[in-house]
């Protein structure tokens, strides 16, 4: 019989590291902690009493860690449960297992917490019952899993005598962070168990079948399943109450509690709607021909699929960050925001031209003004990236997006999806922001907070701002330079707030002196010497070394305005205090989130959103074919994620092709020669490769001409520095096909006339071996023989990360993807090609290129304030890259997406990776 235990005498220790100064961040763990600890103080859950809840998240040491067990142990005389998510270490002689902390380095698992003290710490506690979950292994650099490299089974030894223990994955297998969702995977079910409970199934829910419940969602999914040891009778032992139970006898009767999961229905209109009158899609009349042919049974887009996610960077020489940030589902670029005024949105109604104004019926300032904005088209194929569509100044109405994810976190500090970066635009401000222009325009600055751009001074160190009038706070009071800095200041709370950008600290405070506002012992919390906000309206930033893509950085919603008096830590992204034309209404996690009007923003102190419509919906539904379904059915207008059609859905939209937009997404498919594997240590030996490739046989496996344009060189057209002209080895000009004369003249240059073998390393997804397929074929041509290695993509970037790997396993060629946070050189070929960031962990350079002269031109750019320039250096860097053969680019890579037909204002921009610019949507009823 299953018992609950009594949450009086019962202790609970939550135990997470989502951020690593040398391993991989897992931004899911912090979510994990937060979530389970809000679930099992829920009264309906379980009703455990916060106090005897201890959270400790990011540990530096093991003692931290230990002493908080052992109180709890101590506390405890019913129950103790003790749950760690992280990176897991394997000792390789003994196969012991030890949990990562933030401090931890790879292949050295005596930097972390020794799971068997742990386990002894447990053990020496009064009470007899001990539940242990362990949601760990290695993390994956770049796709979200978690994973060591050969790792052996260490389930046995995690044992703890007398108790129950819960693993997250069997002995051989991974433990899985899903790209795109806010959990693990494993703790992603516990949760959704917690808070759905189980139909049919019993009052309490004790681990048992909480174990079966587990694995079978995870079964239905495909994922990883867990492993369960337990001892005595404690499989009996309840973790909670379940939800749906309901008395016998009351209602219809429930489906049996143990069935595998049904296919999900497409999802209903959020309950706030009214349902829409079912329809059936229906194809517009004469849609514009698209410009290239969708195949019958069209293959994935070349782009990742899945979000990946961001290392926190290590700081470069001059305080740069070579920061992959995490993708979601294509490569987002990470730049920020929009601003000023699109030819052709409805922002041209001139509130610019006099902030004098009336009210509409919504509480909003309206403006005077009459002015028409500039007529756009109103449908045809890609015609979002090339201008306005829809143009209209129409406001009212709800804006829905359907996701098949939650945002990583709605707390501005905190995000690193792309997608919430974008959305976030609706309730966060910064001083600086992109503007509100289609395509490549878009990627220009433009003032948002501040009255204008930065004021720099002392050498490019020194950016000062004088902050706009009418500012305001959902609560009406005003917005202050104060408020921005002590926004600015929780990213260096890691502590507390989990996840986010690093740029900031690592430029500010490269030594990290500052410990963060929950730290600081100045009265305001303000003590961050790097920024000077003593007047309300003006903020001074001074830098130790001048960066002229600080302002890129300062575009990023970790940069947003953050009100002390609201900062509910933690769980500030529950109810992020709106600083924008809308604010929080409700958000159930994973399931919906409603923004509303926010009466008291200054239409006349923001040129950059429209704020049309009335209210903001997101519903979350993780079935992507049941979401567009409703797309084409006109349930919803647009993808949260604007994450590409599926091969179901791009099927059937190629009837509706004027609907479709194919824009950039900032994001490179290629692959790296490491010089380090013979014999591509010789330059000729690289050169051969790069003329033998045949690109557009490659274009053709990675989905065709809409996943990509074939790339001559390693600068996407999107950065400050590309020509369109530069064509170093006539990729553009043959279009895309090899040239097998000079490949053997190369090879003849190398010593290698009759060619040589080697490995192509590649992920383990289909369209990127379908890529390293074409390209071993290809090569086979001048005798290049080549044999495919498939990495399990939760180990890829690890493995790749390793030089001394790479070298050893002879990974001579390595197909990969790169996109930057920011759309600027630095953000973007720095990590591939300063010689500085080579590393034996963590490598992003994974070419080795070594290179002296492109370092120093990597330290000029970096230090020009103008862009102009800036790229040059850039430029000339792209030479050098093309000149050493050290990669091979293949594609400068597009997306296909979908715009719902009630949008208005609708254009893509590229600093959102393509996607559309939310801040400028508007609906037509």
């Amino acid at each position: 019989m299953a018992v609950l235990p009594d949450p009086a005498t019962t202790r609970v220790v939550l135990i997470g590291t989502s951020r690593y100064a040398h391993l991989e961040q897992i931004p899911a763990v912090a979510n994990n902690l937060s979530a389970l600890a809000a679930a099992l103080c829920a009264p309906r859950s379980w009703g455990l009493a916060p106090e005897h809840c201890t959270v400790i998240g990011d540990p530096a040491t093991a003692v931290e860690v230990l002493d908080a067990v052992r109180t709890a142990a101590e506390e405890a005389t019913d129950t103790l449960l003790v749950y760690f998510a992280g990176h897991g270490l394997v000792e390789p002689r003994r196969g012991e297992l030890f949990l990562g902390l933030t401090g931890s380095l790879p292949q050295h698992s005596y930097t972390g917490l020794p799971y068997g003290t742990l386990r002894d710490v447990v053990l020496d506690g009064r009470t007899s019952r001990q539940v242990v979950l362990l949601d760990c292994c290695f993390s994956g650099r770049g796709l979200g899993f978690m994973s060591p490299p050969g790792a052996e089974a260490v389930i046995d030894q995690v044992e703890v005598e007398g108790t129950y223990l819960l693993a997250s994955v069997p002995d051989t297998s991974f433990a899985l962070a899903p790209p795109g969702e806010p959990h693990t995977a494993f703790t992603g079910e516990l949760l959704r168990l917690l808070r759905d409970g189980v139909p049919g199934g019993p009052e309490l829910l004790d681990l048992d079948t909480v174990y079966a419940q587990v694995y079978t969602a995870l079964r239905a999914k495909g994922r990883p399943l867990p492993q369960k040891r337990d001892r005595n009778t404690a499989g009996g032992l309840a973790l909670a109450r379940n939800v749906a139970w309901a008395l016998p006898g009351f209602g219809p009767p429930p489906p049996p509690y143990d069935h595998e999961p049904a296919p999900t229905p497409a999802p209903a209109p959020p309950p706030y709607e009214p349902p829409p009158t079912p329809s059936a899609y229906v194809p517009e009349p004469d849609p514009a021909p698209a410009p290239w042919p969708l195949p019958d049974v069209p293959p994935k887009p070349a782009w990742s699929p899945t979000p990946q996610p961001s290392p926190v960077p290590a700081p470069s020489p001059r305080g740069a960050s070579p920061g992959l940030r995490r993708t979601v589902r294509y490569g987002l670029l990470g730049a920020l925001a929009v601003a000023l005024i699109a030819a052709g949105i409805p922002l041209a109604l001139s509130w610019m031209k006099g902030s004098d104004a009336s009210t509409d019926d919504s509480g909003q300032r309206k403006p005077k003004s009459s002015s028409t904005p500039k007529a756009g088209p109103t449908s045809g194929y890609n015609a979002a990236t090339k201008g306005t569509v829809n143009a209209s100044p129409k406001q009212g109405g709800t804006l829905k997006f359907i996701s098949s994810s939650d945002a990583d976190s709605w707390d501005p500090q905190r995000s690193y999806y792309g997608f919430a970066w974008n959305f976030s635009r609706y309730y966060a401000r910064q001083l600086v922001t992109y503007a509100p222009e289609p395509g490549k325009k878009g990627t220009e600055l433009v003032p948002d907070l501040a009255e204008k751009r930065a004021e720099v001074t002392d050498g490019g160190k020194t950016y000062t701002y004088t902050l706009r009038s009418d500012l305001t706070w959902e609560d009406g009071t005003a917005i202050t330079s104060k408020d921005i800095k002590y926004g600015i200041e929780r990213a260096w709370a890691p502590e507390v707030i989990t996840g986010g950008p690093a740029y900031l600290q690592q430029v500010l405070d490269p030594e990290h002196t500052y410990k963060g506002p929950y730290k600081d012992s100045f009265k305001d919390k303000l003590g961050l010497n790097a920024i000077d906000a003593t007047d309300d309206k003006t903020i001074v930033f001074r830098l130790p070394e001048p960066n002229g893509d600080f302002e890129q950085m300062l575009a990023m919603p970790a940069a947003s305005p953050v009100k002390r008096q609201k900062d509910t830590k933690s769980k500030y992204q529950n109810r992020p205090f709106s600083s924008g034309p809308y604010k929080f209404g409700s958000y159930t996690p994973d399931k919906s989130l409603e923004l509303v009007r926010n009466t008291e923003w200054n239409r006349s102190s923001d040129p950059i959103r429209t704020a049309l419509p009335n209210r903001i919906t997101v519903q979350i539904n993780d079935n992507d074919q049941a979401n567009e379904q409703a797309l084409f059915a006109g349930q919803y207008d647009l993808d949260l994620r604007y994450a590409g059609l599926t091969e179901a859905g791009l099927s059937k939209a190629r009837s509706n092709s004027a609907r479709l937009d194919d824009p950039y997404t900032g994001q490179l498919l290629f692959a790296s020669l490491p010089r380090s594997v013979k014999p591509l240590d010789n330059v000729h030996c690289r050169k051969a490769v790069l003329y033998a490739a045949d690109r557009e046989n490659m274009r053709t496996a990675a989905g065709g001409p809409q996943s990509g344009d074939i790339a001559p060189h390693m600068l996407p057209p999107t950065i400050e520095g590309s020509d369109p002209s530069y064509d170093p080895y006539k990729t553009v000009k043959e279009k895309g096909k090899p040239n097998l004369s000079q490949a053997e003249k190369e090879l003849k240059a190398c010593g290698k006339s009759s060619g040589f073998t080697t490995t192509i390393a590649v992920r383990d997804q289909p369209v990127d071996v379908a890529v390293a397929t074409s390209l071993s074929e290809s090569l086979q041509k001048v005798g290049i023989r080549t044999q495919i290695e498939q990495i399990d993509r939760g180990n890829f970037y690890s493995t790749m990360g390793e030089p001394a790997t790479v070298k050893k396993k002879g990974y001579g060629i390595i197909v990969q993807r790169w996109s930057p946070d920011f759309p600027t050189g630095q953000g973007f070929l720095q990590p591939l090609a300063d010689s500085r960031f080579i590393q034996p962990a963590g490598n992003f350079n994974v070419a080795e290129l070594d290179d002296p002269a492109v370092d120093d031109l990597f330290d000029a750019a970096i230090a020009e304030q103008d862009p102009a320039k800036a790229g040059s250096d850039y430029a000339r860097i792209n030479e050098k890259i093309s000149d050493s053969a050290a990669h091979l680019p293949i594609l400068f890579q597009r997306a296909v997406i979908w715009r719902g037909s009630r949008l208005t204002n609708v254009h893509t921009s590229e600093p959102w990776g393509g996607g559309y610019d939310y801040a400028s949507l508007g609906v037509d009823e």
